[in-house]
């Protein structure tokens, strides 16, 4: 099943809002279960449905709207899910606060996006008394009963009081949905801006055939990928299933419980799902589709979960300055590139993708260079960094900063980032040519590779490995294995067994972390 709804009204009077569509979309079949809460609650489109349309009327009356800021401190809850499409109807601009993100760099986002109201998940009065002391005190409220003398209003229960009719509110495409944040590992985060035109293009555009009707299993945080994933499942009339965090044994339980069909994954998620001793014994033939992507995956591993699950593994490439851009399907995992990796696919429906050189030059098919972009969810810019946004943005392309190549049936494929080049004698080494090389061996569950500098400012390549279930290897195998392969430049000064490697909050391997406990 797909979307299939237009961006106008058949006259074109006017823009309408993914939001106004989804209340069309709940309200066609008020009785089926659109979401089920963490603790298992099932709430009906009909409830959904007029959560959201209340919630829009509270922001509306505190006037809250085109223009406006309202900031979500919150997770994987019915009532932060219903915020978010809430904030979209009354045209409001909407910005997660991560949890994952330390006080100082929430306290940033804060001044930076001067929100008109605060909104917190009842859970969450912790993470709201270490913010505030850092921020001017904006208007907050909970989302459900807060902690006892917190002094905050419940929203939801002051939204039962509202009528549920859906407000008109004139939405311009131009206006701002959001501003998402990159996860800050390096430093500050940046703040990208994407206006309701641009995101209401990237759903008509993105195809996710899961199921008719599908039923998601969002257990990553819905301020990321996952969150796109549950627009489009409530849009295609589906069931969104919800958990607090990832774990193994409870996504498992979940996918045979509830049936789900589909769900979106980290690699590093999908190896401790494969390694899960629950799963010989679980059914999961409802899933109809996995999506992946964010990190490198181990070929062997995917083979694995092609046993396991099926036909149903698809890769996602993007950025949070494009959102998707291409796609690897089932049938594609077998396509590989000169060094071995698996293409990341074919542009995605309204993408066009280039290779160029240091020039802004187009190069030859099979010649690497960096990665160019447009793309239907695409970013307006960085907000309130006009100088970023134009060495980013030009004439219309996005400059990914990824470092690439297409073939001749257009199939891209990733060396690395411009800036993860290892500068070691003799020139640069991007990391993931190592680490293509070091997951090939069939004792290599997880690696990253990251340059370390000595006392002389020279680089050296260091890997760290996490070694698959029922497997061991020594360093100097692995050494000879890149060395075999890619010559003894690339191979590594040091080899870093570890029980697990560390991760961004969005689920990438954590570099720099890497670097400073192991360099």
């Amino acid at each position: 099943m797909t979307t299939t709804w237009g961006t106008a009204p058949p006259d074109g009077s006017r823009f309408v809002g993914y939001a106004a569509t989804l209340l069309d979309v709940l309200g066609g079949r008020p009785d089926r279960t659109a979401v089920i809460t963490p603790e298992g609650v099932r709430v009906s489109a009909a409830e959904f449905r007029d959560t959201i349309v209340r919630l829009a009327r509270s922001l509306a009356a505190r006037g809250l709207g085109p223009g406006s800021t309202v900031a979500l401190l919150t997770g994987n809850s019915v009532g932060g899910l219903a915020a978010r499409h809430a904030t979209a109807l009354a045209g409001a601009r909407l910005v997660y606060l991560y949890d994952v993100l330390p006080p100082e760099s929430l306290a940033h986002i804060v001044h930076s996006v001067e929100p008109g109201l605060l909104l917190v998940d009842s859970g969450r009065h912790a993470d709201m008394e270490r913010l505030l002391p850092l921020v001017p005190a904006p208007a907050a409220a909970t989302l459900g009963p807060g902690a006892r003398g917190a002094g905050l209003a419940d929203i939801l229960a002051e939204t039962t009081r509202r009528d549920p009719e859906p407000l008109t509110v004139d939405i311009d495409p131009d206006d701002d949905w959001s501003i998402r944040h990159t996860s800050g590992t390096t430093g500050v985060p940046k703040a990208i801006q994407v206006t309701h035109g641009q995101y209401r293009r990237c759903l008509e555009n993105l195809r996710v055939d899961a199921g008719d009707p599908p039923r998601l299993l969002a257990c990553t945080p819905l301020s990321h990928v996952a969150g796109l994933c549950a627009d489009l499942t409530l849009l295609q009339g589906g069931s969104v299933v919800l958990q607090h965090a990832f774990e193994p044994g409870a996504v498992l339980s979940a996918i045979e419980r509830e049936r789900i069909t589909h769900t979106w994954l980290l690699p590093p998620l999908l190896n401790r799902l494969l390694d899960h001793p629950a799963l010989p014994a679980t059914d999961v033939s409802s899933i109809e589709r996995i999506t992946y992507g964010g990190s490198p995956a181990a070929p062997a591993r995917l083979r694995h979960a092609a046993e396991v699950f099926g036909p149903v593994l698809h890769s996602w490439y993007g950025q949070s300055e494009t959102l998707g851009l291409t796609e690897v399907g089932p049938e594609e995992h077998t396509v590989v590139g000169r060094h071995g990796q698996i293409t990341v696919g074919r542009p995605m429906a309204g993408v066009e993708i280039t290779v160029r050189d240091d020039l802004g030059r187009p190069v030859p098919t099979g010649t690497q260079g960096e990665i160019v972009a447009r793309a239907p969810g695409m970013m307006s810019g960085y907000w309130k960094q006009p100088e970023l946004t134009a060495e980013v943005m030009r004439d219309g392309w996005v400059r990914t900063g990824d470092i690439g190549y297409l073939d001749e049936c257009g199939y891209l494929f990733l060396v690395d980032r411009c800036n993860d080049m290892i500068k070691v004698r003799g020139g640069g080494i991007y990391p993931s040519e190592v680490e293509a090389v070091l997951l090939t061996h069939p004792a290599v569950a997880q690696c990253a590779v990251f340059g370390v500098s000595d006392r002389d400012a020279t680089e050296h390549v260091h890997a760290a490995v996490v070694t698959a279930r029922d497997h061991a290897v020594g360093r100097d195998e692995l050494r000879a294995l890149v060395s075999a392969r890619k010559g003894d430049r690339y191979a590594p000064a040091a080899v870093h067994l570890l029980d697990a490697i560390p991760h961004t909050p969005v689920g990438k391997p954590d570099r720099p972390r890497l670097r400073a406990l192991l360099g």
